[in-house]
This record gives C-alpha cells, sequence and structure tokens, in this order.
C-alpha cells in the first residue's frame, strides 16, 4: 500500500516575513552600535614613546594642512605658540560624540573675555569630509574640527596609538611637548586642571 502524502508545514505568512527581515537589520544595527561603544570605551595600551619620537610626532602634526567641513585648507601651524589638546574623533564613535559637548563647554571657558584662547581645542575627525560635515551642521561645536580621514590612523600609530582606538586626545605644550596622551574618553575635570597648572607654569 502506498503511504498517504505528509502534510506540508504551514507556509510564512507573505506580511510576516517583511517583519522578519526588517527584525534582521534591527538586530544587525544594534549589534554594529554595541560594538561602536565596546570599541570607544575600551582603554588600549600605548606605546611608549620616546623623547625625541615624540617630538618628530608633533613636528609632523604641526607641518600638515587639514580641511576644515566646508573644505577649507587650514595649516596646523596656525596655532603655533600655543597650548593644544588634540582630540581624534569619529562620528561612529559614540563616546567620541558624547565627550564633545563638554569639551566644547571647556573651550568656551578657555576663551575666556578676551577673545585670544589660553588653550586651544582641536578636533581631528578620522572620518569622511562628508559625514563630519553633515555632523558640524547638526551640533554646536565651539572649537575647529578638521578631516584626516583614514589618514587619522596613521596619525594615531605616530602618536604610539597602535590599536587607533578612538578617542584619543593628546596635549602638547606651546613648545611642542607632548604633556600627556589620553586613550579613552577624556576626565574633563583633570583635563581642566591640567591645563591651568601648565598655564600657570608659562
Amino acid at each position: 500500500m502506498s503511504r498517504p502524502p505528509r502534510p506540508m508545514p504551514p507556509s510564512t505568512p507573505a506580511a510576516a516575513r517583511p517583519r522578519r527581515r526588517w527584525l534582521g537589520f534591527a538586530i544587525a544595527a544594534l549589534a554594529a552600535t554595541a560594538l561602536g561603544v565596546w570599541f570607544g570605551v575600551q582603554r588600549h595600551a600605548l606605546a611608549p614613546l620616546a623623547p625625541n619620537t615624540g617630538a618628530d610626532a608633533v613636528r609632523a602634526l604641526r607641518a600638515q594642512s587639514l580641511p576644515d567641513p566646508q573644505g577649507r585648507a587650514v595649516p596646523l601651524t596656525t596655532f603655533d605658540g600655543r597650548l593644544l589638546v588634540v582630540n581624534f574623533w569619529a562620528t561612529w564613535c559614540p563616546p567620541c560624540v558624547e565627550e564633545m559637548p563638554a569639551l566644547s563647554a571647556l573651550q568656551r571657558e578657555l576663551d575666556g573675555s578676551t577673545g585670544e584662547p589660553r588653550a586651544q581645542i582641536l578636533g581631528i575627525g578620522v572620518d569622511s569630509a562628508a559625514k563630519i560635515a553633515e555632523f558640524a551642521n547638526k551640533h554646536q561645536i565651539t572649537y575647529p574640527v578638521l578631516v584626516a580621514g583614514a589618514g587619522g590612523l596613521d596619525m594615531l600609530r605616530e602618536f604610539g596609538n597602535d590599536s587607533g582606538g578612538l578617542p584619543f586626545t593628546l596635549v602638547i605644550d606651546a613648545k611642542g611637548r607632548i604633556i600627556d596622551r589620553i586613550s579613552g574618553t577624556v576626565d574633563i575635570g583633570r583635563l581642566r586642571e591640567q591645563l591651568r597648572t601648565l598655564q600657570r607654569a608659562g
């Protein structure tokens, strides 16, 4: 005797397929965001810098000319003679974006009432010009933001950040000496006191 045919499993309703597809997209987006958060908040080990290596890296940085979000070239020699806080960041790095309002507030403090900043914060975006321009148009940033693109990763390595972790911040005194390298989110209170100490020291 022939066996009766097995019943076919019920097909997935057509309306459920788009929901499953969107669910997959949502899970992928959440995973990417979580990865960005994890990547940004890690404290990456920094390679030690010999005094001459650090000085060479600062000279190479100051010799560059990088575009602003409008595409205008800005020579970094513009900031010669100033106490500098150089913050490497990216629009896809949540901790980078989260610390920017605090950095903007600190720059307002540094500007004081004279109009001449006692110290200068400088943002260097390791990102595309289009994304940085879009971000700068949406957010009020009180300090210059320049575009390094993928070349920013080479800059990070010059300063001992071999892993390319972001955010990454340098404190450079007016003589071009590296005072501090900060891997991960900046402690604004500590940075403020550090800058005050350097200002008093001249």
